[in-house]
């Protein structure tokens, strides 16, 4: 945190709802490992009804707080607090992460020495040390989403070729451009957000992040990833059913087509996403484990929904 008197040169944002163990501990590795950075951290509650927001005022009297009185969504709720945050840089971390040492300071410095990237991001691990390769994602193509829908991704995940968006094959442990830096340990300059227009609205859960950097690429910016800034991260856990968030990352997935792809290519992408969810569902009609039947039973049924996308809010 910054000593009294000392400006920040960074705000770090961090969303919560219903996660307030892993909030709390969110909180605390990063206020004892983000390394010598002066930082101003600013918590958005999204209307938990854990206790969330009581006990992160309880353990940490100090951090900005701000309860909401609705769950208004991830992107808006980063809108909300980069609008008056007053530092050069903006940081988003999400509450069911843990900071390793100097991973926010290790970012900043690799962010300021790559200016050509707009965005940046590190390396995420899951709680047994092993690699969490989702700290960063290729953009979707009418390939990657063929090799989605025909199994291939899966069934190869570590060709390039073959897992094209999950950029296969690579462990993460070099600097890289990348296409898509995820919204859990998402680092860019306030300047470039201003410029960007914040989060899309309409995007309420998931695909935020993905539809900024790729608007930040058409004004010339390439994202960026460096090993030398790494997190713990779950991942969902602020999704309580996992039908739930396939659900949300499908409608994030066809919003996307509908925004960056071409009226001509557009179609074909929600047909493969159409496939793609019709094989998972064949598939998990004759798996042994019962809760992959019911998951993918329940998204299949809601394909309408998903289908439809996210209703732009601007």
């Amino acid at each position: 945190m910054t000593e009294p008197g000392a400006r920040p040169e960074l705000t770090v944002i961090m969303v919560n709802y219903n996660t307030r163990d892993l909030t709390l501990r969110a909180i605390e590795t990063l206020l004892a490992n983000a390394g010598d950075v002066a930082f101003r951290l600013v918590v958005w509650d999204n209307a938990s009804h854990d206790g969330s927001a009581d006990a992160i005022a309880r353990r940490f009297p100090d951090i900005e707080l701000i309860r909401s009185p609705e769950n208004i969504g991830f992107a808006r709720a980063n809108n909300a607090v980069a609008a008056s945050a007053g530092t050069e840089w903006l940081l988003l971390l999400n509450p069911d992460t843990e900071t390793h040492p100097d991973a926010v300071k290790n970012l900043l410095t690799f962010a300021r020495t790559h200016p050509e990237a707009g965005i940046v991001g590190g390396r995420t691990v899951f709680p047994d040390g092993s690699l969490n390769a989702a700290s960063c994602w290729n953009r979707m193509t009418p390939w990657s989403l063929l090799c989605s829908a025909m199994g291939l991704s899966r069934l190869l995940p570590r060709s390039a070729i073959f897992n094209p968006e999950g950029i296969g094959g690579w462990p993460r442990d070099s600097v890289r451009h990348v296409d898509i830096v995820v919204g859990c340990f998402f680092l860019l300059k306030s300047d470039l957000w201003r410029a960007l227009g914040g989060f899309n609205p309409g995007y309420f859960m998931y695909g935020e992040e993905a539809d900024m950097c790729l608007r930040a690429a058409r004004l010339g910016y390439r994202p960026m990833i460096t090993p030398d800034a790494q997190i713990m991260h779950l991942v969902g856990a602020s999704t309580a059913k996992r039908e739930d968030k396939v659900v949300k990352v499908m409608k994030a997935r066809s919003t996307l087509i509908r925004d960056h792809w071409s009226r001509r290519t557009a179609p074909l992408g929600l047909m493969l996403l159409w496939l793609w969810a019709a094989n998972r569902r064949i598939a998990a009609s004759i798996a042994p484990e019962r809760p992959e039947r019911i998951v993918w039973r329940a998204v299949w049924r809601r394909r309408d929904d998903w289908l439809a996308g996210y209703s732009s809010l601007r």
